[in-house]
């Protein structure tokens, strides 16, 4: 039976919420957690005994502790990042006990920035993925071939983008996406590369693959009618809730750095989405929209 995405979080909750107490050095007993999480005792044997394999466990008259050496390693994203790859396991190529046990040390974690808990299965590409990760932790030069291209590119990151993998590297002096299961020929040079903090800090920042520098800003007003879907969670590129209208309706802007970045957001969402600025923006949807409908009608 397929995980549904909201039993997904539940478990990636449950097992933050254990790891924050491991890492505090709490000795915790099974019986105990399973009541706290209205889980069963099965349920939480499970998180040990195969979600947290990796770990190095101390037991001691029935309650389970982390080796003192492991103590505090992770601070509060690591403990977030490790449990969603635990309750995960899919999200990664091949995730392997001895792979969650390298993930583990902080210096690891580095390569990568998980963003979302949908996954895509690339486990016939694990040789690749590990090759960039160790070209991203020691700073090496790369070539690739993607999409009938060649490239030589210095890598940042393996982002995880609502379950697509993305290698985020510097290209021809620009920052680009490149989608990691179309990269071919990977090779790891010996020639280093000395990485730019702002371009780490640009990566983490940014909550889709559309790397920019500068960024264009759209405000749209949302009916009343769907406004509690973009009040709950951010629905849009770095959306921000300007103005709540009398009647309900939201004044919503958000930065983009291309128009395919937010157009086909606008389109799901119509006719509740209406674009107030840019007029580019406006006409380009309008155009978009008639040469669907022509194209509709001479089908007809």
């Amino acid at each position: 039976m397929a995980i549904t995405s909201k039993e997904h979080d539940k478990t990636a909750v449950r097992l933050t919420q254990i790891l924050i107490k491991l890492n505090d050095g709490e000795k915790l007993d099974p019986r105990k957690l399973a009541e706290e999480f209205n889980v069963t005792l099965r349920t939480i044997q499970r998180d040990f005994s195969e979600r947290f394999t990796y770990l190095p466990f101390e037991k001691e008259n029935g309650l389970i502790s982390l080796q003192p050496y492991y103590l505090g390693k992770l601070n509060s994203h690591d403990v977030e990042r490790f449990a969603c790859l635990a309750g995960i396991k899919s999200l990664f190529p091949v995730l392997k006990d001895d792979f969650l046990r390298e993930l583990f040390d902080a210096r690891i974690t580095q390569a990568y920035l998980v963003k979302g808990h949908h996954y895509e299965d690339l486990a016939k590409k694990n040789h690749e993925f590990k090759l960039l990760e160790q070209a991203i932790l020691k700073h090496r030069w790369i070539q690739f071939s993607y999409k009938d291209k060649t490239y030589r590119a210095q890598p940042y990151k393996l982002v995880n983008h609502k379950g697509i993998w993305y290698l985020a590297a510097i290209a021809n002096e620009q920052l680009k996406a490149f989608s990691f299961s179309q990269l071919k020929s990977i090779i790891i040079e010996s020639e280093q590369f000395k990485p730019d903090p702002a371009t780490h800090q640009l990566i983490e920042q940014e909550d889709s693959i559309w790397f920019a520098d500068t960024k264009r800003e759209v405000v749209l007003k949302i009916n009343s009618s769907v406004a509690h879907y973009f009040q709950r969670r951010a629905l849009l590129p770095n959306q921000q809730i300007d103005k709540t209208l009398e009647d309900g309706s939201l004044i919503v802007s958000s930065r983009i750095a291309h128009d395919h970045q937010i157009l086909p957001l606008i389109r799901y969402w119509l006719p509740n989405v209406q674009v107030i600025s840019p007029d580019e923006l406006r006409h380009s949807l309008l155009q978009g929209l008639r040469e669907y409908l022509g194209s509709d009608e001479t089908r007809q």
